[in-house]
Formats: C-alpha cells, structure tokens, sequence
C-alpha cells in the first residue's frame, strides 16, 4: 500500500487501506540492482537481463549449490565429518564414531530429481510499486531464481499461476529451455481488472490437489487480506519442502506523510479519501507491522522457509543472506 497527493491510488482490503502509484519508476531511473522492467515492447531483453542477474550474480555468489535456498538439507547420506560444537546431535555417525573413537556426523544432500512446483499471486494487489519496481515484475524475478537454479540433472518445475480472474497451471518439466518458458509465461500474464479479488487458500488447494510426489514447494505472495490461508499452506508444508517468498513495497508497511489522499483497494473497487496525520500513520504503521508479524507466525508454524523481497532493497542480495542464515541454521552455527 502506498499513497500519492495528486491521484487516486491502490491498496489491498486487508483491514489497512492505503494508495500506491499504478507504475514503478522508469527505466533510466531504475537502480542497477532492482529487476529489469517487464514492459511488453521490451518483454524478452528483460528476461535475458533476468536470466543472466541469476546466472552470473545469483548463481555465482551461491557458488552453484542452490541446496540452500530449495530443498533444505535432504535426506540421501552423504560425506562423513568430525563432529564439531553446534552440530546437531541427530546427524551423528554412531558407526563412524565407534570405528574411529571420534565423533562424527553424517552430512546430507538434497534429492535428485527434484520436483519443483512454484505458487505465483499475481493478483492485482502485485499491480504496483512505489520503489525501484512493481511488486508483480520482483515476483518474476523471484520466479526466475527459482526456475533457474533448480533446473538441470533431471529436475523438474511447474507453476500454478493466478490473477484472482484466471488461473493457469503450466506442468512441471525439466531442462533450461523450459524453465525459460516458463518464466515467459507467467512474466506475460495478463493483468485482472482492477476490482477482482484473489484467494490465496484456494490456489493452495489447487497446488495440494492432487497430490504430488515430494518435492518443493515455493509460494510468491504479498500476503495481504486475511490468514484464511494458514490450513492449506500446512497441509501443503506435511508433504513438501515449503518456501514462501513475501513481496513488498515500502507503502504497504508505511504510509508517507503526503497531506490528503484518496486511498483505492483494487481487490474491492472502494475508495476513500483520509489525510495522512502523524496518528493516521503511526496507526497504520502498527497495523501493518502487526499483519507482517501474524503472517511470519503462520509460516513459522508451518515449518517453511520465509524470504522477504522488497521493491526498495537488492532482491540478490536478500535471496543471498536467506540462503546464508537458512545453511547456518541447518549447519548447527557452522557454515
């Protein structure tokens, strides 16, 4: 949610009304490290742009291992190793240990073969930005992370695409030419008209039915409107990995002391006209922060990894210190 003086704005209807600009900034204004624009006169060079930021930025600063941010630590054993303080207890090699009268622990890797399916909102909620990019154009960035470290050695990724008007179901596939498509695809997909509400537990359950052999889980959301969701998404996390990727800009957590406005929710058409005092702002500040907190609880409890990308922050970066804290933590504090 974002707000403006001199125009009717958007928000999400999530009990937190507010405005946004209907467009990011334009391209010679747009930092170098924000997702390239995804106008349709420009649609492939911004996708080769995306591909080769997580190529050569991305992938190069992961050192190729995208076990960190997917899979999580797998199930195959893998290499054997001293154990060392903070590691956790359950790896350990009793077998390894007793022959060598050192303890040791057994490492991990992830699955082959794996079975990505990713969970794109692009409800109209997405439709804008109020920093260097649209919210919509960083969940195809994110997309585009996904799909492209996790394809090759016989993995596979398919999308489940809604816009609250249409959903689209593109089937899981492997090889790089296909996760190219796929990002097409789901980078091409129309805009809902303003007014159309999207419903993030039904996508769920579209994702969860039938079920699908084990394998990863991403879902690309704002998270704004009610919690209804949290029952779909644990189911979803009892048989998958589950990352959750949380996309927003600064006016969905802050309202900018800009006088009056007229505050628009495009999921619902309502309108209505405040001035932003200092109270109105510290109210919707706590408002906000209190949404974000129940959102990273419901996730918390489903046992998924939560990345938050903002439009007004380095989306590598950020992918790259969740990638960080996610092996630390498996890692016992030793990365």
């Amino acid at each position: 949610m974002s707000a403006s003086s001199d125009a009717p704005q958007h928000a999400r209807g999530d009990g937190q009304e507010g405005g946004t600009t209907g467009a990011g900034p334009a391209e010679d204004r747009r930092p170098s490290w924000a997702p390239p624009s995804l106008t349709s006169g420009r649609m492939e060079a911004a996708l080769r742009t995306l591909e080769l930021t997580v190529r050569r930025r991305l992938d190069g600063l992961l050192q190729g291992n995208h076990l960190g941010l997917v899979p999580g630590p797998g199930t195959e054993p893998g290499e054997a190793r001293p154990y060392q303080p903070g590691d956790d207890v359950r790896r350990m090699d009793w077998a390894v240990t007793a022959r060598t009268t050192e303890p040791h622990i057994r490492e991990t890797v992830a699955d082959r073969e794996l079975e990505t399916w990713v969970l794109v909102d692009l409800s109209p909620s997405l439709d804008f930005g109020t920093a260097a990019c649209e919210k919509r154009e960083l969940a195809v960035a994110a997309v585009a992370a996904v799909a492209h470290l996790t394809q090759g050695g016989g993995n596979r990724v398919g999308a489940l695409v809604s816009t609250g008007e249409r959903t689209e179901r593109v089937p899981a596939r492997g090889g790089l030419a296909y996760a190219r498509t796929l990002v097409r695809r789901i980078a091409e997909t129309p805009r809902a008209p303003e007014g159309t509400r999207g419903d993030l537990a039904a996508l769920l359950e579209q994702l969860r039915r039938p079920p699908r052999r084990r394998g990863l889980a991403v879902v690309v959301s704002d998270f704004l409107g009610p919690l209804d969701w949290e029952r779909p998404l644990r189911a979803l996390a009892a048989r998958h990995d589950l990352l959750a990727v949380e996309v927003l800009d600064p006016r969905d957590v802050d309202l900018p002391e800009v006088g009056t406005v007229v505050l628009a929710d495009p999921e619902s058409g309502r309108q209505r006209e405040v001035h932003a005092t200092p109270l109105l702002r510290r109210e919707f500040a706590a408002a906000a922060a209190a949404h974000r907190e129940s959102v990273a609880a419901v996730l918390r409890r489903a046992g998924a990894g939560h990345l938050v990308l903002r439009t007004d922050s380095d989306w590598v970066a950020d992918i790259v210190r969740f990638v960080v804290a996610r092996k630390r933590n498996w890692s016992g504090g030793v990365v």
